[in-house]
């Protein structure tokens, strides 16, 4: 399999990956950092930063730490603008109205991959001809596992 020029990551799997460092999510996203563009919006984006501030994730990981991993994936991400047309002119959305803005990235990104761990991302695979994989299936595709 070729390497995947743009990837989108969903907050639930770039937050694994800020969490438990060596982790299978964190191994993706250091290679997709490393060898792809990881393409992220503003909604994706204020998604991650509200769900890194959650008081609740203090007892996995100092909220300093995980706000100092937000700022550092920031400076490496590829921002695409993304509108609530383009979002509400998905012709296959996802169950969970929530997760849409995951779809219109990669529509608007031309993506080649979204990596999720979301059950109701999951499902949709492939999404109009683009992989929706889990961070150990982007691995294992990539021949690195």
């Amino acid at each position: 399999m070729s390497w995947p020029r743009r990837v989108v990551f969903d907050t639930s799997t770039l937050v694994g990956a800020a969490l438990k460092p060596g982790s299978v999510p964190h191994q993706a996203l250091t290679l997709a950092l490393a060898r792809c563009d990881v393409c992220a919006s503003a909604q994706t984006w204020l998604e991650l930063e509200r769900v890194m501030q959650r008081d609740r994730l203090d007892r996995f990981l100092p909220r300093d730490i995980r706000l100092e991993f937000v700022a550092l994936l920031r400076a490496s991400m590829h921002f695409f603008a993304v509108t609530q047309a383009d979002e509400a002119a998905l012709q296959t959305p996802c169950r969970d109205a929530m997760d849409n803005k995951f779809l219109a990235l990669v529509q608007v990104c031309q993506a080649d991959m979204l990596v999720s761990s979301d059950e109701d991302l999951l499902v949709l695979h492939p999404w109009c001809g683009v992989p929706v994989r889990r961070a150990a299936d982007f691995l294992c595709d990539q021949r690195v596992v």
